[in-house]
């Protein structure tokens, strides 16, 4: 799989095995309203706030997406990384997900959500114990639709997404608690 990083107003992240991409001059690319790549994100998206899941855009997915996944992990955790999103089955016409997406199994347009290190499904906001953590919103573009129930775990999601990513993109935000 080959990455290429890309700084700039969001995009982060693009990789391929193998699929002719749908516009070639464009990469395939994460971004939020709410926070810049490497910023930080609002107390409202936060423990510390409305614990809101914050508005993400995707653009220019590869030929061969049949889904999407999509997961927010925090590998500045104490005890090892810590697992704050997974969504999967996102549907391939999804340009991204809104504000505020509910803790539900199944969403409103078929996606499935996993558990999380909380426990719980659906997403669970920054509340790092002591001092900034970096937050990785993954995007994966999937070849297919992923024979999992809801609430599949982080690992679970990858091993069912092994060789059927056709491309990745990454957003990274920062959060600190306001003690």
């Amino acid at each position: 799989m080959k990455k290429i990083m890309l700084m700039g107003a969001g995009i982060i992240l693009f990789s391929t095995q193998g699929y002719a991409m749908k516009n070639s001059n464009k990469k395939f690319s994460i971004s939020s309203p709410v926070f810049k790549h490497y910023g930080a994100i609002p107390s409202d998206y936060t423990c510390d706030g409305k614990n809101l899941s914050p508005r993400l855009n995707w653009q220019n997915p590869p030929e061969g997406t049949k889904s999407f996944a999509l997961i927010c992990d925090d590998p500045d955790a104490p005890q090892g990384t810590f697992v704050h999103w997974v969504v999967y089955n996102i549907p391939a016409t999804s340009t991204g997900t809104p504000e505020g997406v509910a803790t539900t199994d199944t969403l409103a347009d078929g996606s499935l959500q996993g558990t999380t290190s909380f426990g719980k499904k659906g997403f669970g906001g920054p509340c790092p114990p002591s001092g900034e953590h970096r937050y990785f919103f993954k995007l994966y573009a999937v070849d297919t639709m992923l024979a999992l129930p809801a609430g599949a775990t982080k690992e679970q999601l990858l091993d069912a997404m092994k060789g059927h990513i056709v491309a990745q993109a990454e957003l990274v935000g920062t959060y600190r608690r306001k003690k």
